[in-house]
């Protein structure tokens, strides 16, 4: 994990949500279905100050296609969002998911 990353993905969860961020810790994510894993990596979590739907928000980033500059995301915690892993499903499927129910 490097500083720059940090810095970069602090100011994505600026631009996108608004208000300031405060880097709070890291975790790792690990998302699969059906025993394929669909991305793996750090999940930055972030404190909000000023952004009137969140308190947090979740931020990482993937490679890009191509050689071009990877992407990165920024997520708030709400609704849904209650986790980083949460964060990532969420942005893989354009939605979350609900939470599995225990067998």
């Amino acid at each position: 994990m490097t500083e720059t990353l940090i810095i970069e993905l602090k100011q994505a969860v600026e631009w996108q949500h608004g208000g300031k961020a405060r880097f709070v810790n890291v975790v790792p994510v690990k998302e699969t279905q059906d025993g394929q894993t669909h991305w793996e990596g750090l999940v930055h979590v972030f404190e909000l100050t000023g952004n009137q739907r969140s308190r947090l928000a979740f931020a990482w980033s993937s490679p890009a296609e191509g050689g071009a500059q990877p992407r990165l995301f920024a997520v708030l915690h709400m609704g849904g969002i209650k986790s980083p892993q949460d964060a990532v499903r969420a942005a893989l499927t354009g939605r979350p998911r609900a939470p599995r129910s225990a067998k």
